[in-house]
């Protein structure tokens, strides 16, 4: 069945938090052009499993909303316009530039019958600024997101993102301090910072400060925000602020989430990342030190191409060795356009196996982790009224209602489904 002609844009979002924050801007942007039945799909390219997943929701939609404009947009669509171009159900194209614009909302509103050109994705390359696009935070009403840094500097060779994000751009201090200020006003109790590359915050600035000097400065000047966290970061390019924010900042919540890829130094090469296995260790077992009690997410890949057994066995040893806890395991697929697409592959069978038995030694740290906080007494945010989050970002389910949005104190008294009992 089809929206109404007078219905409010209907949004699809796949990937990462920084494209869901972006859905949130855009319903803004369309709504501030007075846009009515259309259908937006914010893509993600990050695998080949993604772009697949996003044309299967085109076509879920169109199924569903015969008679809407769909548009297309986010990091598939701009690596790949051609590709959704061609399909029939699509009705524009934009990219990553132009869907954070008004006025590509403006024309495409006014603009149902053909007037503009199907496909509008400009050379992401050549953007130098990235906007604060000031939103009311999503998700529940305890947790906002602010985007600080977009795009990536750096080319492992396995990533097509800096191809459908550009390169790296810094939203100013002072505008992200602001809109922190706003959002606390507004009754949130955690803020997280977002982006591409965090570690690269800073770089195009005057004056070159670096993701550390951010947290600082947002933890001074907003005392009123209970909670600052960050998503996720490359422990390599952790600034020395940063790591004086873990040791003296409560508010910094114990939590990071790193972008490890792999545990074996030459598939990390032939990765081109900027770090050894010694070196995630050795951050993981400083922060540690100064944060006792750190928990590590991490994402990981599996069968990268010319990984052998032993290699992946590195990978594996690295979920003790860095005492990891959340992991993101990616099964490897090869990416049009990137080097290591070109590089020798291994075999489907064996790349889901070892993504197999990453996640099953995932698993086992999870509930190591959640049988260690049985009896212990945690600040826990509140996301609905029988749900909330520890310090640590494991989830809570009480047995009683709590105040949503809330940091209540609670006793652990179990844990099943992967998750804590109140």
């Amino acid at each position: 069945m089809s929206a109404p002609t007078d219905a409010a844009p209907v949004f699809a979002t796949l990937g990462c938090r920084l494209n869901t924050y972006e859905s949130e801007a855009m319903k803004e942007l369309t709504d501030q052009a007075g846009m009515r039945n259309a259908v937006v799909v914010n893509t993600c390219a990050v695998t080949a499993e993604a772009v697949r997943k996003a044309r299967q929701e085109i076509r879920k939609l169109r199924r569903a909303h015969p008679q809407a404009q769909l548009i297309v947009t986010g990091c598939a669509a701009q690596t790949e316009p051609e590709t959704f171009a061609a399909m029939p159900e699509v009705d524009r194209v934009i990219g990553n530039t132009e869907k954070m614009q008004p006025a590509t909302w403006q024309a495409l509103a006014g603009d149902f019958i053909g007037q503009t050109e199907k496909v509008r994705v400009d050379d992401i390359m050549a953007v130098k600024e990235t906007a604060g696009h000031l939103i009311d935070g999503f998700g529940t009403r305890s947790r906002a997101y602010v985007q600080v840094q977009n795009g990536c500097d750096h080319r492992c060779t396995f990533c097509i993102i800096p191809y459908g994000r550009g390169n790296s751009r810094s939203v100013p201090a002072g505008v992200i301090v602001d809109q922190i200020k706003r959002l606390v006003q507004g009754g949130y109790n955690e803020v997280v910072l977002t982006g591409v590359d965090l570690t690269s915050w800073g770089a195009d600035l005057p004056a070159t400060p670096r993701l550390g000097d951010l947290v600082l400065r947002i933890l001074r000047l907003v005392p009123d925000l209970a909670r600052l966290r960050i998503s996720s970061i490359d422990s390599i390019e952790a600034d020395p602020a940063l790591m004086q924010a873990i040791a003296t900042e409560p508010r910094l919540m114990p939590h990071l989430h790193l972008s490890l890829q792999a545990g074996d130094d030459m598939i990390l090469k032939r990765m081109k990342r900027r770090h050894l296995r010694d070196d995630a260790i050795a951050f993981c077992d400083e922060a540690r030190r100064l944060r006792p009690e750190m928990t590590f997410g991490a994402d990981i890949i599996a069968g990268f191409p010319t990984e052998t057994e032993a290699m992946f066995d590195n990978s594996l040893k690295l979920v003790e060795d860095c005492g990891l806890t959340w992991l993101h395991v990616f099964p490897y697929s090869p990416r049009r356009g990137t080097p290591a697409a070109r590089m020798p592959q291994v075999k489907g069978p064996a790349i889901r196996e070892r993504a197999a038995r990453l996640r099953a030694a995932g698993a086992v740290r999870v509930a190591q982790h959640l049988r260690a906080q049985q009896g212990r007494s945690h600040a826990v945010l509140m996301e609905s009224p029988r749900m909330g989050r520890t310090e640590q970002f494991a989830e809570v389910d009480f047995a009683t209602a709590q105040p949503e949005g809330q940091i209540v104190t609670a006793t652990i008294t179990g844990a099943r489904d992967n998750r804590l009992t109140a």
